[in-house]
């Protein structure tokens, strides 16, 4: 298929599979989900996702809708059937149940699980990004890939209003993430990212990129940084499923970076093979 969809067994074109409108994550966003990239019909650091997405049901106390192995054949039986082996985007989310709207969990929940997979190219390496500066004023749960998304669209449409293609969210003077990707900077020859804390999500390919930094000699450092920080580092990086690692050239209208493009470009080419790798036939 061209692109494909699943909904609690049911499988078919995007534009034909459908769900109930008493599914919770209409009315309450009460569920959680993650995305993988998808190339010649492998889906790339599957475990990695698996791992966030079960953690994410657990912390909203949503009972998965079937265990972990039978989920991973789920999904892999899903991209077996599309027609391309060009690079997809695999989505799927789970919500606590179909039904009636009451704010209390209703009583014996089963939850549904939603999939889809569509043609999706990787972001050029070769078009940095310009960015903007947003107070962070989403909730405290972070961590937890929820469905709840609206700061996330409110921010990203500022940026894309303001001709740019990023946020960078900060809470006070700390740096937190994107509205869809996550941040990290090269000061001194050496990769700093955020924690994984309460206020980030714990994104797939930071934890990547920090097992490359070991693997390749290069220093990481996990731990804040402030505005300022970002604002002066040798580097800015935009990391996600979608992207992989992107470099930025302007925040709030300012350029940026420029000062380490040979540890940037190593660590792009770096991340690059291990996905080629990831995928291969």
């Amino acid at each position: 298929m061209k692109d494909i969809a699943y909904y609690n067994g049911k499988i078919g074109r995007i534009d034909e599979v459908q769900a109930p409108i008493t599914d919770r994550g209409l009315y309450f966003g009460d569920g959680v989900y993650d995305a993988a990239m998808v190339r010649n019909k492998k889906i790339f650091a599957l475990d990695d996702h698996l791992d966030r997405f079960y953690n994410s049901l657990r912390l909203l106390r949503i009972e998965p809708p079937m265990e972990r192995s039978e989920l991973a054949a789920t999904l892999n039986d899903l991209v077996s059937r599309l027609d391309s082996d060009a690079p997809h985007m695999l989505y799927w989310q789970s919500t606590r149940a179909a039904a009636h709207r009451k704010h209390a969990f209703p009583a014996g929940a089963k939850a549904t699980l939603m999939a889809f997979a569509e043609a999706c190219p990787l972001d050029r390496h070769d078009h940095p990004y310009k960015l903007i500066t947003v107070e962070d004023t989403r909730f405290l749960h972070c961590n937890i890939k929820t469905l709840n998304l609206i700061p996330n669209c409110m921010a990203m449409q500022r940026a894309v209003e303001a001709g740019c293609d990023e946020v960078v969210f900060h809470r006070g003077d700390r740096v937190t993430e994107g509205a869809h990707s996550s941040l990290a900077i090269i000061r001194d020859g050496v990769f700093c990212t955020p924690p994984a804390d309460e206020l980030i999500l714990p994104s797939i390919t930071r934890k990547h990129f920090l097992d490359l930094c070991d693997k390749l000699g290069i220093p990481s450092r996990v731990a804040p940084f402030t505005v300022d920080e970002l604002l002066t580092a040798d580097e800015i990086m935009i990391l996600s499923t979608g992207s992989h690692c992107i470099r930025v050239c302007e925040v709030d209208g300012k350029p940026v970076g420029g000062k380490a493009s040979e540890l940037l470009e190593h660590l792009q080419q770096a991340y690059q093979q291990e996905f080629i790798e990831g995928t291969e036939k």
